[in-house]
């Protein structure tokens, strides 16, 4: 006999694993996801939206005064800090190269990222479905978490990247070592129409007592209109005339000690050999300070401060901000010994190339290809290629490595004080300020000789290039027969006038 049911009974169901007998609400119930999992993933839904737009989720909850709260603060944030970037860039510039700012950027950031993060997670709270089951709970939290920690993560970069920085200037500038010119915090140029700077390049380590400086350039820098003058000596100017201070010592010139050959590049490591040279520095600042003051006097400036670069550290500054594009008129060799027959371990080709930071050592300090006046030329250019070429950009992302390097490189003697001025000072100088050069190179100076050099004449065409530079701050602009060409590529004859011609054309 066959049962049949009657078709207005109750159905039972077995769908998600439920007993029989369980009644189906509906049509379609079967597919229908149970409440508390909706309730989940539009909790999580607010929970994201607030991680973007803070006090989302509370206004969704109800409570109305704390969400807009949040919105209130998050837009005021955001507003002041579009605002700060915008329109206070000369002053954002002077705040971070200044140690207490840098301090509260830094501890302000983390605050900021814990409150982030904890708004999310309170975010989650207001707005979570009650009685979820433990799997649930745990992955949700997991959730949330991950977000919170998404929230944080660039800004505790933030944070580690001003905490770097910080780091940096104070390892490369002194707080308060008295080894440079005093400051006055409340105007730096007063008093001070000109800053000159001695910036040095040497092949030495850590260890600078061995160093020879093969690159010396006196930046002569108008405190007011930017307006530069680059002065740049010879590495083997001989028996040139000391100091008053240091004739008794080399009474017919500078002869070095007995075994030297008395250049120019050897007195750094006359200065750190002898401290009686320089009183009252330390060692590591002798050197330098001694090249201050013969330098100055052979010029007739007062050279207030000095940066020295080791030259094979800076290899790694050039790796940092992503290489550089320089043009290459002739083709210069890699390494090798040529006196001794050791052959280059490769060239540098003619024409445009992109330089990683070993090629551009050996393009600002090869010389067996021509001499050292065309290396002059190539280092002045090279620098100012990697100046112009340094992008925001490359900056920030390569910051870490750049800060390595230039720890591990540069050493001068220029105080931490100073530096909200000199970056004013080089805004100006970067941004349509002239920048004239004048290599002291006997082929394009008439009557300077490297060998016992005229004292007199070496003050007079520095005075006369920095006069000029001074009236006529465009006037270097207009190309000359030997300005015209690449750096090092220049046959002209020596200029009578030994006026400063401008970096701009001197490297196309």
């Amino acid at each position: 006999m066959v049962e049949h049911r009657d078709r207005h009974a109750p159905r039972t169901s077995f769908v998600n694993g439920g007993p029989a007998g369980h009644q189906v609400g509906g049509p379609g119930a079967a597919r229908r996801p149970p409440a508390r999992v909706t309730g989940l993933w539009r909790a999580l839904g607010l929970t994201a939206a607030s991680a973007l737009v803070w006090g989302v989720a509370h206004v969704r909850a109800g409570r109305r005064a704390t969400g807009f709260s949040l919105m209130a603060i998050l837009g005021a944030l955001v507003a002041g800090t579009a605002t700060g970037a915008l329109a206070f860039q000369a002053q954002l510039k002077q705040i971070i190269v200044q140690h207490a700012w840098l301090n509260a950027i830094t501890i302000g950031i983390l605050i900021l990222a814990l409150a982030w993060g904890l708004i999310v997670i309170r975010s989650y709270q207001v707005v979570r479905p009650p009685e979820l089951p433990l799997a649930m709970r745990i992955t949700a939290g997991s959730l949330v978490a991950t977000t919170a920690m998404l929230v944080c993560t660039p800004l505790v970069y933030a944070a580690n990247t001003t905490y770097v920085l910080r780091n940096t200037l104070s390892n490369i500038f002194p707080g308060d070592d008295h080894s440079g010119q005093p400051v006055n915090a409340d105007n730096p140029w007063k008093n001070l129409p000109r800053l000159n700077v001695l910036l040095l390049g040497g092949d030495g380590g850590k260890d600078r007592t061995g160093i020879r400086t093969d690159s010396m350039t006196v930046a002569s820098i108008d405190t007011k209109t930017g307006a530069t003058v680059l002065l740049s000596l010879p590495r083997n100017l001989q028996k040139f005339p000391m100091p008053p201070r240091m004739r008794s010592r080399w009474p017919n010139g500078y002869t070095g000690d007995p075994g030297d050959q008395g250049l120019l590049n050897e007195l750094y490591i006359i200065g750190e050999r002898h401290p009686e040279l320089e009183p009252g520095y330390k060692k590591g600042q002798r050197g330098a300070h001694l090249l201050e003051d013969v330098i100055g006097h052979l010029l007739g400036l007062k050279i207030n401060y000095y940066v020295l670069v080791n030259l094979s550290g800076f290899r790694d500054i050039v790796d940092a901000v992503g290489g550089v594009k320089v043009h290459i008129e002739k083709r210069l060799p890699i390494g090798g010994e040529p006196e001794r027959g050791i052959p280059p371990t490769g060239y540098l080709e003619p024409g445009w190339h992109k330089l990683n930071g070993e090629k551009a050592l050996w393009y600002g300090r090869s010389r067996h290809a021509d001499d050292d006046f065309h290396r002059m030329d190539r280092q002045k250019c090279l620098l100012n290629d990697i100046a112009q070429q340094a992008n925001p950009q490359t900056l920030v992302t390569h910051f870490q490595q750049l800060a390595k390097a230039a720890q591990n490189t540069i050493s001068t003697n220029i105080p931490s004080a100073l530096l909200p001025a000199l970056m004013n000072l080089s805004g100006t100088v970067k941004h349509g300020a002239e920048i004239n050069s004048l290599p002291f190179n006997p082929y394009k100076l008439a009557g300077f000789h490297v060998y016992q050099p005229s004292v007199p004449l070496m003050r007079k065409v520095t005075a006369k290039a920095i006069t000029d530079s001074t009236r006529r701050p465009t006037a270097a602009a207009s190309p000359s027969p030997h300005t015209s060409k690449k750096a090092g590529t220049s046959t002209a004859a020596p200029s009578q006038g030994g006026g400063a011609v401008s970096l701009q054309n001197s490297c196309g």
